[in-house]
């Protein structure tokens, strides 16, 4: 039995060419920002003037009361797997400190210094060059192949990670419009815990094991960390690291037996009740900052972060629309999927991998949580169905379709209407309010908050 309304494309088709406008208009910033600058705070204001003026209209705010509870529950939950996140890219670049990442710097080493020649073996284990990507090369091979236009189109940066979050707050609006079947807030619930199980397992993937980054410089560039390895890669990791001697005999007595350098000791900040964090995020004395303040400056990490974070949200705003509106601006958001996903490899913020993994778990994760929202209603419309099945049988004999209309609509809101058609009550009015209100601040805080990725 299906849990979620059908696709209701042929509803308030206005949906689509909003959404298409919107990025339309806000690619104008790459091609003329003049028009851009001109543009965009327009189809904004137009926006929100249109959604704040359906709202006295709306007829489920019953319903998106009763969603409130698994909406805030679904943010707060996003927000802890997201500082978990957040805690765990630190710790994945810091752990085997800045020598590992920093490829540019040992090359210069290596043609710098006399003796090169004795140290030219330690030089090529801190390189860490990216993993062999087949992705990669078959994109290379397509700028040889393709007529120039197609590669500048593969090229263009057209969308991004807010772009996507702002399609799908614009599919969740539109419930004001019947272009969606409500509750909105039972949707975004949904869409964010559905986020958040994939944060956690992506944080959960990328910890299991440290992949170098695509980018070979980018630690060097965006972290302060140590440049040796943490206390226990020092004992467990760094001394059969490199040698195939040393790891045939670890395999063989399964102990660790290698006598460890002697390295400096970390930074003890004062950190008071989150000094625990510092064996974690590895600050160095010269980085005056607090342990939040270390975790704002993570951004995406420097690491390979298998799968993409950014190419989940894509996906889970795809399968967003195509589930509730569906139509050709579901195909078209699709595509804007897949042309993020190639750049995201092209300018190497990913491997294949990652996208070919996001977009698969993606998938399946808003398969499985369609069992969590929106709840059951099934037994109440069957209910409700009995009641009137002698009236529809009726009305469906006298070919009174205005009459049959009006006993499934009947059947459909069941008795919510009752509850709502007294008006729009001091206290409904309140919530509508105070729910746009809070909407939009979350949709100002996303923004803020993912300007970085």
């Amino acid at each position: 039995m299906r849990l979620w309304p059908a696709p209701r494309s042929s509803v308030g088709g206005g949906l689509g060419i909003a959404a298409i406008s919107y990025v339309a208009v806000d690619y104008l910033r790459h091609i003329s920002p003049t028009w851009h600058d001109r543009l965009q705070p327009v189809l904004w204001l137009l926006l929100i003037v249109i959604a704040f003026s359906r709202v006295p209209f709306y007829k489920h705010w019953v319903a998106e009361f009763r969603a409130v509870v698994p909406f805030v529950a679904s943010v707060l939950f996003l927000l802890a797997c997201l500082l978990f996140e957040a805690l765990s890219v630190r710790s994945v670049t810091a752990a085997l400190g800045l020598d590992w990442h920093r490829a540019i710097v040992c090359v210069a080493l290596l043609f710098t210094l006399p003796f090169w020649k004795n140290i030219s073996k330690t030089v090529a284990f801190l390189q860490t060059p990216p993993l062999p990507d087949p992705g990669q090369w078959f994109l290379l091979w397509l700028n040889e192949q393709l007529p120039k236009p197609w590669v500048e189109l593969l090229r263009a940066r057209i969308v991004g990670l807010h772009h996507f979050l702002m399609l799908f707050i614009m599919l969740g609006f539109s419930v004001l419009f019947d272009s969606v079947q409500g509750p909105g807030l039972g949707l975004g619930a949904r869409y964010i815990f559905t986020m958040a199980i994939g944060r956690l397992l992506r944080t959960m993937t990328f910890v299991s094991t440290i992949l170098p980054s695509a980018r070979p410089w980018c630690a060097a560039s965006r972290f302060q960390v140590p440049p040796y390895p943490h206390s226990w890669l020092q004992k467990y990791y760094t001394p059969y690291a490199s040698d195939p001697n040393s790891i045939r005999q670890i395999l063989q007595s399964d102990w660790a037996y290698a006598e460890i350098p002697e390295y400096p000791s970390d930074y003890q900040p004062n950190w008071g009740r989150m000094s625990f964090l510092i064996d974690f995020l590895r600050p160095i004395s010269g980085e005056r900052s607090t342990w939040y303040g270390l975790l704002t400056k993570a951004g995406g990490g420097c690491n390979d972060l298998i799968f993409s974070g950014h190419m989940l949200v894509s996906v889970l705003t795809a399968m967003a629309w195509t589930e509730a509106y569906g139509g050709f601006t579901s195909a078209f958001i699709w595509m804007l999927v897949l042309h993020s996903a190639q750049r995201e490899v092209r300018e190497r913020h990913h491997y294949t991998v990652d996208c070919v993994v996001a977009i698969y778990v993606g998938v399946l994760l808003w398969r499985v949580t369609g069992f969590v929202w929106p709840p059951r209603k099934s037994g109440r419309r069957v209910a409700r169905l009995e009641k009137v099945q002698g009236r529809l049988i009726q009305a469906a004999k006298d070919s009174d379709m205005e009459k049959v209309r009006e006993l499934l609509n009947e059947v459909e809101m069941g008795d919510e209407e009752g509850g709502e058609e007294k008006g729009l009550s001091r206290l409904m009015l309140t919530f509508s309010g105070v729910t746009v209100f809070s909407v939009l601040t979350l949709v100002i805080l996303a923004f803020t908050w993912t300007s970085d990725g």
